[in-house]
Order: structure tokens, then C-alpha cells, then sequence
């Protein structure tokens, strides 16, 4: 399948636009997750930081199920003989890398000003020391941008998915591909989880991580039982 300008998510764009380098999908992940792993294991082990690879590695495999997942979305979406203004939504407008920014401007600011001014031991402290080295707060800001990513496209598709079952008429068989989507994109929101661990000692975090993974699944749910009922031959005759 061709892709054009518009019919991709951005990072689908950059990935498939390098000039002289063609990545299959799995060969981009696998360098976007041995490339992450790899920076946390060394620096871990130059600077003692054991105790915070464990998080990081979580952080970098929810990224990397989300690298998968958005390939998915990205493809499974463009297979559905949809209107093309379902399409302009979901990929030409990327919304979903400002929905990211802002994620990752709130992140950032929860970090290094709301934490540092709250009760307790800010978070940064506790993974890395009264003194961080600069180069693993570098990687840890870059993962976190990548998950921020990740999870403000998981959020965009789920919000999109929404509108399109509540204003765009489909048939059966393009209901049950919808349904696929929104089953495979909460399942991503799902993969989170394994984050919550981490974020104990974390109240606000915890309570972001955890209301965006229900509200991808109250969203995907709304649009599954919604795309479901208005494909069903019953429901249309009894609504007529």
C-alpha cells in the first residue's frame, strides 16, 4: 500500500522519508527499543543507577509496543474504504503531535517545578541522585518524549474513532475493521500499566497514567458499541 502525504502519522512519515534507508516496521522498532535499551543499560552501569533501569526499561517497551501499535492503527486505518474527511482528521491534521506537546510540556513542568517545590523527594532525585548526570536526563526526556508521543496518538485515534461512529455511516464489514482498530488501540492504553508500578510515590502522575488509559478505554468502548449498533441490520430497521 502506497502512502502518501497526509495518510500517515508523523512518525510513519519520518521513518518512511529518511533519505536512502528503507526500514521495514519491525527493523524500526527493533532500533528505536535496542537503541533506548542499550543507553539505559550503559549509563546504568557507568553511573550506578540500577535502581532506575528497571523503570526506564518499562518506559522504553511501552514505547516500543506503542511504535507497533501505531503502525497497526496507521495501516489497519488506511485498509477501511472510509470518507476521506475521516482520514484528513486522523492523519492530515496532526493533532496527535500536539496533543504529545503539551503532554510532555505538562510532564516537564510537573518534573522540574511541581515536584521540586511539593513535600518529599522530587522524583527526578530519587531515580538519579541530588546531582543527575546530564546525559541520562537527556535520554530519560527523549523516552519520555517518545511515550508522550506514543500516548497523545493513542488518545487522538481513540477521540477520532468517536467521532467517526457517532457521524459516519458504515457497513458491516468496514464496522467489524473499525471495531478491530479500537479493540487494538485500547489494548495499547492497556500496555501502560506496567508504568503504575513506578508511579506509586507519584500521586499526580499516577492519576494522569491511569485516567488516560480508562478514558482511551471508555472512549474505544463508546465507539465500538456505537459502530456495532448502527451496523446492525436490526438496530437500522427499528430506528427507521
Amino acid at each position: 500500500m502506497v502512502k502518501e502525504y497526509g495518510d500517515t502519522w508523523v512518525y510513519e512519515g519520518i521513518v518512511g522519508g529518511l533519505p536512502g534507508i528503507e526500514l521495514s516496521n519491525t527493523h524500526a522498532v527493533a532500533i528505536q527499543f535496542g537503541l533506548f535499551q542499550v543507553g539505559i543499560l550503559v549509563f546504568a552501569a557507568i553511573y550506578d543507577l540500577w535502581s532506575a533501569a528497571l523503570a526506564g526499561t518499562a518506559a522504553v517497551i511501552v514505547a516500543a509496543v506503542g511504535s507497533v501499535a501505531m503502525h497497526r492503527l496507521g495501516t489497519q486505518n488506511r485498509a477501511v474504504d472510509a470518507p476521506a474527511a475521516y482520514y484528513r482528521l486522523l492523519f492530515g491534521s496532526s493533532i496527535e503531535v500536539v496533543l504529545s506537546v503539551l503532554a510532555f510540556i505538562a510532564l516537564i513542568t510537573h518534573l522540574f517545578v511541581f515536584d521540586v517545590q511539593s513535600a518529599g523527594e522530587p522524583l527526578i532525585t530519587t531515580l538519579f541522585g541530588a546531582e543527575p548526570p546530564v546525559i541520562v536526563v537527556y535520554l530519560v526526556l527523549l523516552v519520555a518524549w517518545d511515550l508522550c508521543y506514543r500516548i497523545g496518538t493513542s488518545w487522538w485515534a481513540a477521540v477520532v474513532s468517536l467521532w467517526r461512529a457517532l457521524t459516519i455511516p458504515c457497513e458491516p464489514a468496514a464496522a467489524s475493521q473499525f471495531v478491530r482498530i479500537d479493540l487494538e488501540n485500547a489494548a495499547f492504553a492497556a500496555s501502560q500499566v506496567i508504568l503504575l508500578p513506578f508511579l506509586l510515590d507519584q500521586p499526580v502522575l499516577l492519576v494522569a497514567v491511569s485516567g488516560h488509559i480508562g478514558a482511551v478505554a471508555v472512549v474505544s468502548a463508546a465507539s465500538i458499541w456505537l459502530t456495532r449498533t448502527a451496523a446492525d441490520p436490526l438496530f437500522a430497521t427499528t430506528r427507521d
